[in-house]
């Protein structure tokens, strides 16, 4: 079973080799962009329901609508 996949794996080596230098380049700068894509942080979870705006133990916003609020 392992020997279809190393051969089929040695006939893309080759299929690459056989490319141009420019269509190789290319190939490698896609691979990069791709595994960065996927390295990349995701954007944190939208909260729901929340207080909504800065955060207040950052920015000392301890207030809404005149109450005060606690965590």
């Amino acid at each position: 079973m392992g020997g279809m996949a190393d051969a089929d794996n040695v006939a893309r080596h080759r299929a690459f080799d056989d490319l141009p230098a420019a269509a190789q380049r290319a190939l490698r700068e896609a691979e990069a962009r791709r595994q960065m894509l996927e390295t990349e942080e995701k954007p944190e979870p939208r909260e729901i329901g929340g207080r909504g705006g800065k955060d207040p133990a950052r920015f000392g916003d301890w207030e809404i609508k005149g109450r005060a609020i606690d965590f």
